[in-house]
């Protein structure tokens, strides 16, 4: 063979003439002539058929996308011999070998790519082909070639595993060979559809081949250039090239590769990514996934990543964050880390640490959940566990709902794996510290107050005969006479030496003849032996002082971790209530897992989140059901009657010092645990009657618990009604009131049934005569006419009988005298209790609501006495219900009680105000801006209630909407002198609710025409704040447009300019490109008219509008049968005046033509 098969860059190559002794295909095969050939090479048997047949395999390759598939399939199949390699070969066989080798792995590499090509043409495809036959056949096709793709790989690994680099001269494949496999694995997996679960075994196949060339074949470098650019282009193969790389690195043992790749995108500028885009997020995701599989391979390169910290990507800084922790968690932990490893582990974490302020929200939260993984993997060392935790705490205040959420499962998860105690409480911690902190002052003082011992040591003793010791060896040393020292000082060097020597001998020779042997034991021995022993006592005391030390650290960092978990709670507390249903899942989960290790005031938390029983959200509601089921009802120990005992400890305590709306809360979670069949419940019922009963010795408190309890179970209470009646309303009731009062709530909650049922049943024997076939329709007239009449009756006896001419009447003129005096009737209690029983008189009869509705209203704004305030306001919101129209005109009374100087009548206020808006008994009316300045309440109380009641609102379809322009005039009033600063958060919380275009659109008209009735500057400038506040969108932008001269002469104020300047600014960062051109017009006119006027700056247009119809007229007129211009003159003594003639664009858009007003009025 004399040819050599050179493989080419394209298909077409091989057709041309080249180098000499080069492989030239000589006749490509048309589709007619193909079938009879490809029989032919198959009856042709070896390895080496290709060399002969290799023009008929071409034009296959050639004509691929017109041969049926099935030939396809037939090269395949004879395209790649397997190749048995001997050790001795002659030139010859390896020529023809390599020659083979070539010409089939080139043809299987192309028909692979061109096949891969097609089927992917197929899959996005949208057009439907014509007929049937066709539908099926190309379906068929693309099916056989899914099922031959893994066949090929296989058929690829099999060759490469082989050691075909002698067929090379000197070993060395050429560079075109590598090239030709690994773009075809390149190729495939470009496939959308190769991330998915389906192509597992395709994707692992390719990973194998990639990894044998880039092991045996030299491969890595272009391994590295493929997997950057991959990322550059598929973000979706981010998951797939960590697998690969992480594959190369553990499996192939090619660990440089990942070193190589985390260079180069180190290495990255800031430029670079911005222009990426997409790329940006494929090389997170790839180096996060490459993190999990392979971090103790990326620690070597981490540094290389670091730069990316300081750079403008967030989702770069994420996955470095994130490549951090997984080092963190799966290489950097434990107690056995080396001093090297340490320092690396703690450098990481301070880095971390940095970006808990990032400037980036995504940021921030990322960061906040790699430590949580930390922390959950028990990887945070013990000293960063107070500044973690307190920075953790002061993300509780970020703007960023998200990242509120991950402080709260951070901190749940501080909670839950801390390193200090299962109960952590502040005020169980106090006593032991301070009485470890004594005893450790204590032994310190004992330890002063010892006088130390003078014990001699070997070094002091030596210091002290030191001085004497070198003159007697000098004595014994110095020469004889001065002439003796010259004579030694001429003589040789070697002299030197020798004399050394000898002093060396003499300083022995002293040391024999000395009577005490000089030795580590005679010195020792020389101490004397009782202060040997105290050191020794001090040794074992400083030992146990440092114990006591290290002690009273502990309990120190225990109360410090306490305490700021304390403080997390207060302010997780107040987020039970936010809009954000996750946000709120995670406080609760966070109360939860507080209340289970006894953290102080944890059961607040527990508490305040009982009312969400009642939410909306569903999510909310069995999250709440569920924790509540965690700790109270799902109780642990030894049997089932421990468990019930704790079950009934549990309950009872969170019933004590209850509200009424906290019983019924819990009703509707203990109802549901009752009315289940199961041994746990038999056993809570038998302990609740225990208890009840005082079979058992029971604190009082706890068995009115018992009784409330026992009143959820409504089925077991009235199978032992009698039971209940003579242990709380026997012989013993003077002994607890208060028992027999929640024993009489118990039985009213439970005989609400029992009445309905006796009054069908008397109503069922009243009509039991009448005929079968007119029963019901007798019951359903009748019933409905008895009750009409019965209530008719009932408020005719309210009206006439029950304040007139009896018992009752007779006070009535007292309690008017009382409230209507009071200065004469100055008693708190007094006052309070006529207060309240005057409302229950007006509550019966509207006539004595008339008459003594003004006395109520005067008491409730003059009363020095806030709870007769408070009173007042709940008894006018239940007057409200009974009678609307007599307390209508009154409305705005009521509304300025939210102003009051008393915290606890503020309250009751917005309570009482709230209820009866959101069941729409009252109106909303502009008022209800008075609701909106509690929102800055110093009660926190009062400013969350607010906040619901706007929630709340905002339900209501076009509610707040309509308000917002009365509730700005209002607040922006001058009389009410509010701050400029609680203006600005109060309408940036109510605008928060306005989230449909439309409303927005109509909102800035609205606002837009308030600035020609606006009189301040201070109004303005509300106004335009009012206005950056909102989401304006291309439609509302043109509405400000629109509304230019309603704001244009105050654009010279500032705090009008800044924010509709700040609204061009948002506009124009998402602003499309013709958009954003008359966005930035927008701007520069603000611009203009802020700083020289709008009398200049119209001044300037119309000059150069003038200045532009010049220029048009002197232009050669055309002939059009168009009117001229209209001009409108006012009188004729101005008409020789310029500014008498109002050029088309002073022209008012709006106007009323003079002639046709004058017709209508005719008309008229």
């Amino acid at each position: 063979m004399s040819w050599d098969f050179i493989l080419p860059v394209c298909l077409g190559d091989l057709v041309k003439s080249g180098a000499v002794n080069q492989y030239v295909v000589q006749d490509v095969l048309s589709v007619k002539q193909l079938p009879s050939h490809i029989n032919t090479a198959l009856r042709s048997q070896g390895p080496l058929c290709i060399l002969e047949y290799f023009d008929t395999a071409y034009s296959v390759l050639q004509h691929c996308r017109t041969v049926d598939v099935a030939y396809h399939i037939v090269g395949l199949s004879v395209s790649l011999p397997t190749l048995l390699l001997s050790g001795s070969l002659s030139a010859v066989d390896r020529k023809q070998q390599l020659n083979a080798v070539k010409m089939s792995v080139f043809l299987l590499c192309k028909l692979t790519e061109t096949l891969e090509s097609d089927s992917y043409r197929e899959t996005i495809v949208t057009a439907p082909s014509k007929g049937r036959k066709k539908d099926k056949v190309a379906g068929k096709g693309l099916l056989q070639w899914d099922s031959e793709r893994e066949t090929i790989l296989q058929c690829l690994t099999q060759l490469l595993q082989l050691d075909i680099r002698t067929l090379w001269s000197l070993s060395l494949v050429e560079e075109e060979f590598v090239s030709c496999v690994t773009c075809c694995c390149y190729k495939l997996l470009e496939n959308p559809t190769i991330s998915h679960v389906k192509s597992k075994s395709t994707r692992d196949a390719i990973i194998h081949v990639l990894g044998i060339m880039v092991k045996k074949y030299n491969h890595m470098l272009g391994a590295c250039v493929k997997v950057i650019q991959l990322l550059q282009h598929f973000e979706q193969l981010a998951s797939v090239c960590a697998a690969a790389v992480a594959s190369w690195s553990s499996e192939y043992g090619v660990k440089a590769i990942v070193g190589e790749i985390m260079r180069e995108i180190g290495q990255k500028s800031s430029e670079e990514l911005a222009r990426e885009g997409s790329g940006v997020k494929a090389f997170s995701s790839f180096l996060s996934e490459l993190s999990t599989l392979v971090p103790e391979t990326m620690i070597p390169n981490i540094s290389v990543l670091l730069t990316h910290l300081e750079g403008e990507s967030p989702s770069l800084r994420v996955a470095v964050c994130e490549v951090l922790g997984e080092v963190l968690v799966r290489v950097l932990s434990g107690d056995k880390l080396d001093d090297s490893a340490r320092a690396s582990r703690d450098r990481f974490l301070d880095t971390l640490q940095e970006h808990i302020h990032d400037a980036h929200s995504h940021v921030r939260a990322r960061v906040l959940q790699v430590y949580a993984r930390i922390v959950n993997s028990k990887a945070l060392p013990l000293c960063k566990y107070t500044e973690v935790m307190e920075l953790t705490v002061g993300r509780l205040g970020d703007k960023s709902v998200h990242v509120c959420k991950s402080a709260i499962q951070l901190l749940a998860a501080f909670i839950a794996h801390n390193p200090y105690s299962c109960k952590l409480s502040s005020v169980d911690l106090t006593k032991p510290l301070e009485k470890e902190m004594a005893k450790l002052k204590e032994m310190r003082d004992s330890q002063k107050e010892q006088v130390p011992v003078a014990v001699i040591t070997a070094a002091d003793l030596w210091d002290a005969m030191k001085p004497e010791l070198e003159m007697t060896v000098k004595a014994q040393l110095e020469p004889g006479s001065e002439e003796e020292d010259n004579e030694d000082e001429e003589e040789t060097g070697g002299d030197e030496e020798r004399s050394d020597r000898d002093t060396a001998l003499q300083i022995a020779q002293f040391l024999r003849e000395s009577p005490e042997q000089v030795t580590p034991e005679a010195v020792s021995s020389d101490a004397p032996p009782t202060p040997q022993k105290e050191g020794g006592g001090n040794e074992g005391g400083e030992s146990e002082l440092k114990k006591q030390e290290m002690l009273v650290q502990y309990l120190k960092d225990t109360e410090s971790f306490a305490l700021q978990v304390e403080r997390s709670i207060a302010v997780i507390n107040n987020m039970l209530y936010w809009k954000t249903t996750t946000v709120v899942q995670e406080a609760v989960q966070f109360c939860v897992t507080a209340f289970e290790f006894s953290v102080a005031n944890s059961v607040c938390g527990v508490r305040k989140m009982l009312p969400l029983v009642w939410s909306t959200d569903v999510t909310i509601k069995d999250s709440v059901i569920q924790a509540y089921r965690r700790l109270y009802l799902n109780p642990h120990g030894d049997n089932t009657r421990a468990k019930a005992q704790t079950l009934v400890d549990n309950l009872s305590d969170l019933m004590i010092d209850a509200s009424l709306g906290t019983v019924q809360c819990l009703e509707e979670i203990v109802s549901e645990f009752f009315s289940s069949e199961s041994a746990l419940q038999t056993s809570v019922v038998q302990v609740l009657w225990e208890r009840f009963s005082g079979k058992r010795e029971t604190k009082a408190l706890h068995r009115r618990a018992a009784v409330l309890l026992l009143g959820m179970a409504r089925e077991v209470v009235l199978s032992n009604l009698d039971t209940l009646c003579s242990v709380a309303l026997g012989e013993k009731v003077a002994e607890d009131y208060l028992l027999a009062r929640d024993t009489l709530i118990t039985i009213a909650n439970i005989t609400d049934h029992v009445r309905v049922c006796v009054h069908i049943l008397c109503m069922n024997c009243q009509f039991g005569d009448a005929n079968d076939s007119c029963v019901e329709e007798e019951l359903g007239l009748v019933g409905a006419s008895a009750e009409d009449t019965e209530v008719e009756f009932i408020r005719k006896i309210c009206e006439t009988e029950l304040l007139s001419g009896n018992m009752l009447s007779a006070f009535l003129p007292l309690l008017v005298k009382v409230c209507s005096s009071p200065g004469k009737y100055s008693h708190s209690q007094l006052t309070t209790a006529a207060c309240l029983a005057l409302s229950q008189y007006m509550m019966i009869s509207p006539a004595v609501c008339k008459d003594n509705i003004r006395l109520l209203f005067t008491v409730l704004e003059k009363s020095p006495l806030p709870v007769v305030r408070a009173n007042t306001i709940v008894a006018l919101g239940d007057l409200t219900v009974r009678f609307p129209n007599i307390l209508e005109p009154w409305t705005p009374n009521l509304y300025a009680r939210l102003s009051d100087e008393s915290a606890s009548v503020r309250l009751t206020a917005i309570m009482v105000l709230t209820q009866l808006v959101l069941k729409d008994v009252m109106k909303v009316k502009g008022q209800v801006s008075e609701v909106a300045v509690l929102l800055l309440d110093p009660e926190p109380h009062i400013a969350s209630l607010a906040l619901n009641f706007f929630n709340e609102l905002s339900a209501k379809d076009n509610a707040i909407y309509n308000l917002l322009p009365d509730i700005i005039s209002r607040l922006s009033d001058p009389e009410r002198g509010m701050k400029e600063e609680d203006f600005n958060t109060i309408m940036k919380q109510l605008f928060s609710y306005i989230t449909k275009e439309r409303q927005t659109e109509s909102l800035v008209e609205k606002l837009c025409q308030r600035f020609r009735t606006a009189k301040t500057e201070r109004q303005w400038a509300d106004l335009a704040v009012s206005l950056s506040l909102l989401s304006v969108c291309e439609r509302g932008f043109k509405k400000l447009q629109e509304c230019w001269d309603c704001y244009s002469d105050k654009l010279t104020e500032p705090g009008v300019y800044q924010p509709l300047l700040s609204i061009a600014a948002k506009l124009r960062r998402r602003a499309k490109p013709q958009f954003k051109a008359q966005v930035e017009d927008y701007e520069k006119r603000l611009t203009a008219v802020h700083t020289k006027g709008l009398e200049n700056v119209d001044n300037e247009e119309r000059e150069q509008q003038m200045g532009d119809t010049q220029s048009q007229n002197l232009q050669t007129p055309r002939k059009s049968r168009s009117r001229p211009k209209p001009a409108i003159t006012f009188s004729s003594d101005e008409e020789e005046e310029d500014d008498a003639v109002m050029a088309e664009s002073e022209t008012p858009k709006v106007t009323t033509p003079i002639a046709r007003t004058r017709r209508t009025r005719l008309r008229h």
